[in-house]
């Protein structure tokens, strides 16, 4: 009687049926198979490779813009009339969907290691396309609402750079693995020469990149200029309403040079502190005065601004996370806040011996104080008893050389114009002045201010950069920056590069040469050496994946001719039928 005999006994393979379970939900191990995957497969991982990276740079954006949360909030604000912070919900899914996608490509990453067959669930492919459809979403969401925020990531890589090289560095050299099992294991071909071709290609960019960085913080340190100023923008806003009194008194415990505040004329002629054009957000008069919420805030006389809560909106919507750090008495102390006079603000840094920087709203052009309000504001400087040579103005595109504070540009304006308009400072947006900029206005004497500095790499970076003075929200942040993040030479940078470079290299090549080793190995057992050890319970994973290839390959050879194998009697072969694989 012939006796069958299986050709290959199956080891248990926790981790294999855990990675193909996850990723395909196939978790028998008999449905396993190490064939090519399909192209349709295939092409789920090459979606799935694009959401992981567009989730990445969405993932690097927001971490990166989080300098500039409460600017995003605000214009959502001026255009849904509603204040909410939407940053959270983006910051939620941006960690949910990054965590998902990047576990999927691990697990991908896996199948291709250990030679699977890819095939994602259709559970993952509904997630896969429903998270790649949602952050394409969200990147024209942020293009129409929030375009010139793009800057922000340019201007971040100047500080980032180095430290994304080393990891990309460290991820393709890694990837060589995959690449090196891919090329060894499969018979040579022209997808195989391409995916070598790009592997080195992209290897070599990475390599160079350095070249293109330029990166303030690499210089020398005795080159590094003195800490810029902090100015208090609206006072300390964080961690008091805007523009309050309270606001202004956290600043200068938080050591600021100067403060910043946003100057609005009332119909009577009064000077008075609001950033926004109407007081529905950092007010109650929706409560006071029903039905004039939406009123310009110059449209109010003085006497009914003094009757309005400037503090109670800070404790309700919490625009920074802050207000429940709190105590019982600063709760009682904020929520009691009206809103403030230029008077009284001017008087408060006259006496910390501060200066201050204007930003003065012209009223529409149908209020009594359109012409005059600026002669209501140098009247309101005066009053105050502070020096005219401490308040810092933006100039109106009308006014010219008026006498009284001293005026800032708040455009790009060339050293030459500024000169003749007889301006000395310059106040911008991060994303208006590069380093060459900077160091051209420096050199023609004029003051430079950025704003908003939140951030401190940003602080960092600007710092490294030159720049005398920077305008935050958060000084009590900035307090706790007193060196640069990081300063690096251009001789230790450049070893730094170099030798990474050479250790990827290093590991690449021996990487390729412990797969090519790995694999001879295996192809050195012919078929009566694999049928003679069928039933080897500790042979290795790949050895039984040569096994089974080599007796597939002398199987199908035969059934051309017969559809069973049968028994020899003279050489003592048992007979095998294609029913009798492991699978």
């Amino acid at each position: 009687m012939v006796k069958h005999q299986p050709l290959q006994v199956y080891e248990k393979q926790v981790f294999v049926s855990f990675v193909t379970g996850i990723y395909g939900c196939r978790w028998k191990r008999y449905q396993r198979s190490h064939d090519d995957s399909s192209k349709w497969e295939c092409a789920w991982l090459v979606l799935l490779f694009i959401s992981f990276l567009l989730l990445l740079f969405w993932a690097y954006f927001w971490l990166v813009a989080h300098n500039d949360y409460n600017q995003f909030n605000w214009l959502l604000y001026n255009r849904s009339g509603e204040w909410r912070d939407d940053t959270v919900l983006i910051l939620a899914y941006s960690a949910v969907g990054f965590s998902y996608i990047s576990f999927l490509m691990i697990l991908a990453c896996f199948h291709i290691s250990l030679g699977q067959q890819l095939n994602l669930y259709w559970v993952h492919k509904v997630g896969v396309l429903a998270t790649l459809l949602t952050t394409i979403s969200g990147m024209v969401t942020v293009d129409d609402v929030w375009r010139e925020e793009w800057a922000i990531v340019l201007i971040s890589l100047q500080s980032t750079a180095p430290f994304l090289h080393l990891g990309a560095l460290a991820v393709f050299t890694a990837v060589g693995w995959l690449v090196a099992g891919h090329l060894i294991r499969r018979e040579r071909s022209n997808f195989q020469v391409m995916v070598l071709l790009i592997y080195v290609v992209l290897l070599l960019v990475i390599y160079l990149a350095p070249l293109t960085f330029s990166c303030p913080c690499v210089m020398d340190r005795h080159a590094l200029a003195p800490r810029p100023e902090v100015i208090g923008r609206r006072g300390a806003p964080m961690l008091a309403p805007e523009n309050t009194m309270v606001s202004f008194n956290r600043a200068l415990q938080q050591g600021v040079t100067s403060l910043q505040t946003d100057v609005t004329i009332s119909e009577d002629g009064v000077p008075f502190l609001m950033r926004d054009a109407t007081l529905r957000r950092t007010t109650d008069v929706s409560k006071v005065f029903p039905g004039r919420q939406h009123d310009d805030a110059s449209s109010f006389n003085w006497t009914d601004i003094r009757t309005l809560n400037a503090g109670l909106w800070f404790l309700e919507s919490d625009p920074y996370w802050t207000a429940g750090s709190l105590t019982a008495k600063e709760r009682g102390r904020v929520g009691n806040q009206t809103v403030c006079l230029l008077v009284e603000m001017l008087r408060l840094a006259a006496r910390a011996n501060r200066s201050v920087l204007l930003n003065v709203r012209r009223p529409p052009p149908q209020h009594p104080r359109h012409r005059s309000f600026l002669m209501d504001t140098i009247w309101a400087v005066q009053r105050a008893g502070i020096p005219q040579k401490r308040v810092t103005w933006t100039p109106d595109t009308e006014r010219g050389r008026t006498r009284g504070p001293q005026q800032t540009a708040g455009e790009k304006l060339s050293p030459d114009e500024m000169r003749q308009r007889g301006i000395s400072s310059v106040t911008l947006h991060y994303s208006q002045a590069s380093r060459r900029d900077i160091q051209e206005y420096l050199a023609n004497n004029v003051s430079v201010t950025i704003y908003p500095v939140n951030q401190a790499w940003l602080y960092s970076l600007l710092w490294c950069s030159g720049v005398p003075s920077v305008s935050s929200d958060a000084p009590q942040d900035l307090r706790k920056v007193p060196y640069p993040i990081w300063l690096m030479s251009q001789s230790a940078y450049c070893f730094i590069w170099i030798a990474s470079d050479l250790v990827s290299i290093a590991v690449v090549l021996v990487l390729f040469s412990f797969q090519k080793w790995k694999m001879s190995g295996m192809q050195s057992y012919n078929p009566e050496q694999i049928m003679l050890s069928a039933v080897t319970r500790r042979a290795s994973r790949d050895v039984n994946v040569m096994k089974e290839k080599l007796i597939f390959s002398e199987i199908n050879s035969e059934l051309n001719s017969t559809e069973d194998l049968s028994l020899n009697p003279e050489n003592g072969y048992a007979s095998y039928s294609c029913s009798g694989l492991g699978h």
